[in-house]
């Protein structure tokens, strides 16, 4: 659970230690994909641990603009750590999932920002399953044929109005 009524957020700390404990695979599908600066480090540390780390977002069919522009923004470390990201574009990718290490998953309505770790209420179901595992990254690895990677050299080169855009909605972050 994640609720402001709390004054923590419990599902935050199951993404981080899941994150932290992976010793093989990471794969999240998150269309509001806006990691903080511990998050970041995180999935980058895991990435350097040789940990395969793959990002599966909302592409252009993305409902809201300020997640997207935000979500794009922070990439840029990501990719520098060899991190895969996918923008998934056939349509609006809305799922919320964590598959860690093939047996360890969960879903439910938390996205991956600080809106839904400390403002929302949200709930996750957590499954140590390796037939469950098995399949949803089974359908993550199905899902990534929809997909276009992202490449650090275009993030790289995007443009001025892409860089304005994502300025702007920088400051509108926690209004996402």
């Amino acid at each position: 659970m994640s609720s402001p009524e709390t004054g923590g957020s419990s599902v935050r700390t199951m993404y981080y230690l899941s994150i932290v404990c992976a010793r093989q695979s990471i794969y999240i599908a998150n269309p509001y994909f806006v990691p903080d600066p511990v998050a970041t480090e995180i999935l980058i540390d895991a990435k350097q641990r040789g940990i395969d780390v793959r990002i599966m977002v909302s592409g252009i069919r993305n409902d809201n603009w300020v997640a997207r522009q935000n979500s794009v923004r922070l990439c840029g470390r990501l990719l520098e750590a060899g991190i895969e990201i996918l923008e998934f574009n056939r349509t609006m990718l809305h799922q919320k999932t964590m598959v860690v290490d093939g047996v360890w998953v969960t879903i439910g309505t938390t996205n991956f920002d600080n809106r839904s770790f400390a403002h929302n209420e949200e709930s996750n179901v957590c499954i140590f399953d390796r037939a469950v595992g098995a399949q949803l990254q089974e359908t993550f690895h199905d899902d990534m044929r929809a997909c276009v990677r992202v490449e650090l050299e275009a993030w790289t080169h995007r443009g001025a109005w892409a860089r304005a855009q994502e300025f702007v909605a920088s400051f509108l972050e926690e209004q996402a």
